[in-house]
């Protein structure tokens, strides 16, 4: 299967500050690839160079064959493009929008109304063609928006947080279209700060810093990226025994998770030290077992790791 995306040591610079750097990665024809991380890690940067939206620095990329330096505005003819931020005219109506990208995007004109409805069916805006589109609530604006960039039928579609504020209900049928674009060989890049949707990926690149730190599939992450072993840890006074783990040479990484504390300990390492330790301090133990690492815990340590190492190299 060949490559829709080619990314290869991509640079972003404004002035002094890296936005991107170095990224290098590809994207599989029919694939739904994931870009996780926090906000201001270089997901929307990346995306903008991909869409031909915004010159690199430096490297070199190929969206659906064209240049990401050279041939910025063959790839905008020929992508689906949804913008972190609402996309649509809000002063136009739902079929005044439609109309609008149909026109934008050249759609044939003999298709134009069964399009329009096909869209205004996915929204489940019927009857409503005529109402003012700032007058729709945010989950309807994001499904709309969604049929808009992709009333062109690109075969490479770039979604940046489109769920970013939307109900669970809403979500879910989001992503039930982006995988019905997955089977029709669409290919579908979506950055994302939600653990469950980057876990719908066929795979997903975990970014820090503009740095890509991570890619495989989630499975692979979960099961392949940490070294050592995840232990759930159920205590009384919880930020105290956060504190009083960090002492213990075994544990490689601990990090808070809900009412529990998660812990990353070398292989081999018992329970029983960590039991035994927290005790001693007068903190009861309610449960210490190993678990399934969830992606976030995968991020959590690699991100940690990264910034261990940064700090490792400075020392003389």
């Amino acid at each position: 299967m060949r490559n829709s995306i080619e990314v290869k040591e991509l640079v972003k610079k404004f002035g002094k500050f890296v936005a991107v750097d170095g990224i290098s990665f590809e994207v599989k024809q029919g694939e739904i690839f994931g870009f996780l991380g926090p906000n201001g890690a270089g997901k929307t940067t990346t995306i903008r160079m991909l869409c031909g939206l915004m010159d690199p620095t430096s490297g070199e990329g190929t969206v659906g064959g064209f240049s990401v330096v050279r041939q910025g505005e063959e790839i905008k003819k020929n992508i689906g493009y949804m913008s972190q931020k609402f996309s649509l005219y809000e002063d136009l109506t739902v079929g005044e929008n439609i109309d609008f990208y149909q026109g934008i995007y050249q759609t044939p004109r003999e298709s134009r109304p069964t399009k329009k409805e096909a869209i205004i069916k996915r929204s489940e805006l019927f009857g409503q063609e005529n109402v003012l589109t700032a007058d729709l609530a945010n989950s309807v604006k994001q499904h709309l928006a969604l049929g808009c960039a992709l009333v062109h039928d690109p075969k490479i579609v770039f979604l940046d947080e489109p769920t970013a504020g939307v109900d669970p209900i809403s979500r879910k049928k989001f992503w039930g279209v982006i995988k019905g674009l997955s089977q029709q060989a669409v290919t579908t890049l979506v950055t994302t700060h939600y653990m469950d949707e980057a876990e719908r990926c066929d795979r997903i690149a975990l970014i820090n810093g503009g740095r890509i730190i991570a890619c495989d599939s989630p499975e692979n992450l979960k099961r392949n990226a940490m070294k050592g072993v995840l232990l759930e840890i159920e205590c009384d006074a919880v930020m105290r025994g956060l504190d009083l783990l960090r002492e213990l040479p075994i544990i490689l990484d601990i990090t808070l998770y809900g009412l529990y504390l998660h812990a990353v300990v070398k292989e081999g390492a018992q329970s029983r030290e960590i039991a035994e330790h927290l005790r001693r301090h007068g903190l009861q133990v309610s449960k210490i077992e190993p678990i399934v690492p969830s992606l976030e815990d995968v991020f959590v340590f690699l991100v940690e790791e990264e910034e261990r190492q940064k700090v490792r190299g400075k020392k003389p």
